[in-house]
């Protein structure tokens, strides 16, 4: 059974493909596999998804919809041009979808998505919602519709998600929870002992991931207690105590060595619909700390492999950092936790080979 993967491109959903490319090449399954990763824009595409002065403040521009038609119409001219159908599409996010209904009801098709666009329109980052919202995002309801209509599955990384997908008017028969994961490294290497603990923060914007505030907390209260690891694209005025990388790209490598020599992992983003970092830190035995935002409260369990703190809380972040960095038999304990709720239900192996049994199901 040959399967086309289509993927949306933005985000994180680089190293979501990364980890199914990679659970699909070891699992010795009959599946071919092929891929289309939405080039970045450029162009007319840019230009169809700016925005524009003063109604972007207003959240009033229908920017989000007009970028996502425009991604969309790439993803139909692609689909349009290949030589021979593949037996199941799979696309991610709906987005990717909304102008490709009449594919999607000629080859078997799964749609996946992280979260719908009426969570989206509440997390989109620098842009805070208006009286305005609600009219961009019913403007984008009746394409969505369509896309839940035409799927044979739709495919919701959380409960939470799901959720939301339920309002489109969708049958429950039809929604399917798979928690799309990441690949583990196979045991992880002993922690050295260190009089001082070492937090660390992933993400490409730190104004996005919430990078800046967290730095700002550890400068005002953890300074004198524990290091500070930014990994990030972005330059930041050195310090003591702080370590900036900015040589880290996805499938280097390089973070699984980081996450190794680090005893916390910071979360502060409150955008995130499901948290790819936070996988990575439980799979590394990492306790996490984030904001209890999203599908969060799905991947890190509070108090027990993690502490999860109320969004906009930056004085709760602070004491949930300072009391792992004063605890090493916690930071142990939660982290042991958090790789065993991993290795349960984040594997990319066992999702991938649950999301590839639903694609079965689809095509018969």
């Amino acid at each position: 059974m040959h399967v086309h993967f289509v993927n949306e491109n933005i985000g994180g959903h680089a190293t979501m493909h990364a980890h199914i490319r990679s659970a699909l090449a070891g699992d010795g399954s009959s599946i071919s596999a092929s891929f289309f990763d939405v080039p970045p824009r450029h162009g007319l595409e840019r230009l169809a998804g700016a925005r524009i002065p003063g109604l972007a403040r207003l959240d009033a521009d229908f920017q989000p919809i007009r970028a996502q038609l425009a991604r969309s119409l790439v993803v139909r001219r692609h689909l349009s041009g290949l030589r021979e159908a593949p037996d199941a599409l799979h696309l991610y996010t709906h987005n990717a979808a909304l102008l490709s209904i009449g594919h999607m009801r000629r080859v078997p098709s799964l749609v996946s998505l992280d979260a719908t666009n009426r969570q989206n329109s509440l997390n989109i980052p620098g842009r805070e919602p208006t009286a305005f919202t609600p009219a961009t995002v019913a403007a984008s309801v009746p394409f969505e519709q369509r896309v839940y209509s035409a799927a044979r599955r739709v495919v919701a990384h959380s409960r939470w998600c799901a959720d939301s997908v339920l309002t489109y008017g969708v049958s429950p028969a039809k929604v399917e929870i798979v928690p799309f994961g990441i690949t583990a490294p196979p045991e992880v290497p002993a922690r050295p002992e260190r009089e001082r603990p070492r937090i660390v923060f992933v993400g490409t914007s730190m104004e996005r991931k919430g990078g800046w505030r967290l730095l700002e907390l550890w400068r005002r209260s953890l300074a004198g207690t524990a290091d500070l690891t930014l990994v990030t694209l972005e330059e930041v005025p050195p310090a003591e105590g702080l370590e900036v990388r900015n040589d880290v790209r996805p499938g280097d490598g390089k973070i699984e060595a980081i996450l190794a020599e680090a005893d916390i992992f910071a979360m502060p983003s409150s955008i995130d619909s499901f948290g790819y970092a936070a996988l990575e830190a439980m799979a590394a035995s990492l306790p996490v700390v984030a904001v209890a935002n999203a599908a969060l409260p799905e991947l890190v369990a509070d108090g027990e492999t993690g502490i999860l703190v109320p969004p906009h809380d930056d004085e709760a972040f602070a004491v949930a950092l300072m009391d792992l960095a004063r605890d090493r038999d916690e930071r142990r304990e939660l982290g042991d936790a958090g790789r065993r709720r991993f290795m349960e239900r984040f594997d990319a192996r066992k999702t991938t080979a649950a999301l590839i049994e639903l694609i079965r199901d689809a095509v018969r």
